[in-house]
């Protein structure tokens, strides 16, 4: 996947880079101000905020931090409503932020939804994640009290999911099922050695579609097609998620 055109602006406010996690999501934001704005408040030693883009409404692309830094954009979980979220972690620590120009209510233009879309799948691509409702998110799903309606109101999930997974059909020759948000580095691992193959959080209806089905984690969904990596607790299931990956 090619690069967009990026613009850096730079920020410095961002943590060191061995806090850095493996990326698992890119959390979407609404500036409510300005691209200029955001550029000015970034880049100000007393804002303390920073995510690691930006988007204008007229398409431009805009960096702050670099990919090997966590940004400080969502690092304040309240009452979320994300199934990865790690307990006791700093979601900054496992995530990147893009932030969007322009106020809640507001449609995205197309030249902006185009520009996100080109970052989106460019941020796919080198970070290995595959996209779904659970990493693909917005502000919202981490602070569901301050940020309830981040990255805003019009914003276009349902066609940016449908893009995204655009020619990704062929993941579900495999797919990768976990019991619970627990088993989630596990599952990583294992959707890594099958070219980071779709990833699912039981109950899930989507999983059972796929013609190899691998179950991190509880018990036997089918009879057939499935490998199933389980055992007794959690040590148990990590040992047979090693074996299997030799």
């Amino acid at each position: 996947m090619n690069k967009p055109n990026i613009r850096w602006i730079g920020s410095p406010h961002f943590s060191a880079a061995s806090k850095k996690l493996k990326t698992i999501a890119i959390v979407n934001h609404v500036m409510s101000g300005t691209l200029a704005g955001t550029d000015s408040w970034f880049s100000n030693p007393s804002s303390k905020v920073s995510s690691h883009f930006g988007v204008g409404k007229s398409g431009e692309i805009h960096q702050y931090v670099s990919l090997d830094n966590p940004a400080w954009a969502n690092g304040s979980a309240n009452k979320p409503d994300w199934p990865l979220l790690k307990s006791g972690v700093n979601p900054n620590y496992y995530t990147v932020s893009i932030e969007h120009e322009g106020q809640s209510g507001d449609v995205v233009p197309e030249a902006q939804y185009k520009a996100t879309l080109s970052l989106h799948r460019w941020l796919i691509d080198v970070l290995g994640i595959v996209p779904s409702p659970d990493t693909i998110i917005g502000h919202y799903r981490i602070d569901s009290i301050n940020k309830a309606t981040c990255p805003g109101t019009g914003f276009p999930w349902a066609r940016l999911l449908k893009d995204l997974q655009e020619g990704e059909n062929d993941i579900l020759e495999v797919a990768v099922l976990l019991n619970t948000k627990e088993d989630f580095w596990a599952g990583a691992d294992v959707a890594a050695k099958h070219g980071n193959c779709a990833i699912f959080i039981r109950p899930s209806t989507e999983a059972k579609k796929a013609k190899t089905l691998i179950v991190v984690g509880g018990s036997s969904i089918r009879q057939t097609d499935e490998i199933l990596l389980s055992g007794n607790d959690k040590y148990d299931t990590a040992a047979a998620v090693k074996e299997y990956l030799g």
